[in-house]
């Protein structure tokens, strides 16, 4: 996978992308990761990437001729038969979630525009295929909502990490909170680890995992439950075929 960012604020990726999950995707080869300051495409001595909004307001306003010719450039070093999906980082999208990151870690190429301020100049929607918020919150920028989409979407790109089964297991993987986790000690200041995970017997534990999955979800995040119960809405299909490669 390639991802490219465009960013106001490049300084902001600086050892992110140099640990964890998303070093060892890049080592191996996984995955590539671009910082684009956007400012390299504006037009100004003063390398105004942003300005006041029309009608008044607070703020500023994320301008959109750098965003057209920042997106231009970068698709042109697209591999042959690759459209990159851009997206945009805004409180306005689209909530990402597992299967949203799921179906973004089949892209081959991705595109992010950070998000700035007040907001972005309304064009530059025009120019993305999607919108993504990662919460019903207010952040200064799109910058850590890029990082938090690619820490996600690259460690469920095949092979990136070492066991395909930690995929399976963990929180929000089939509408599910992750079950209790232990390790040694067996017991510390008289709290004791489950005697079910001593016993040896992987049935027993399977089952039993499976239901503090469930009841965990039912406790914590009942919404994931009733979600699952309302099937499929097809719009992930949908988002697949309109993001898919071009041949």
């Amino acid at each position: 996978m390639k991802i490219d960012i465009l960013t106001l604020f490049p300084g902001m990726f600086k050892g992110v992308f140099d640990e964890s999950i998303l070093r060892i995707a890049r080592e191996k080869g996984k995955c590539t990761i671009n910082i684009h300051d956007l400012r390299e495409w504006t037009y100004d001595r003063h390398r105004t990437a942003d300005d006041k909004p029309f009608g008044g307001g607070p703020g500023m306003v994320m301008k959109v001729e750098p965003v057209d010719r920042g997106l231009t450039d970068i698709k042109k070093e697209a591999a042959p038969g690759i459209k990159p999906a851009v997206i945009l980082l805004t409180p306005q999208g689209e909530r990402l979630d597992q299967k949203l990151a799921g179906e973004l870690s089949f892209q081959e190429h991705i595109i992010l525009v950070c998000g700035h301020y007040e907001g972005v100049d309304e064009r530059i929607r025009d120019l993305v295929d999607m919108e993504i918020s990662i919460g019903d919150y207010i952040l200064t920028c799109g910058e850590i909502p890029a990082m938090a989409l690619c820490d996600v979407v690259v460690r469920l790109i095949p092979g990136v990490l070492g066991a395909g089964e930690s995929l399976k297991e963990e929180s929000f993987e089939d509408d599910r909170l992750e079950y209790p986790q232990y390790t040694r000690p067996s017991e510390y200041n008289r709290m004791k680890v489950p005697e079910v995970l001593l016993c040896g017997d992987p049935g027993k534990i399977e089952a039993w995992r499976k239901e503090q999955a469930l009841e965990r979800t039912r406790q914590r995040r009942p919404d994931l439950l009733a979600a699952g119960c309302q099937g499929p809405e097809g719009k992930g299909e949908k988002r697949k075929q309109e993001m898919s490669r071009e041949n």
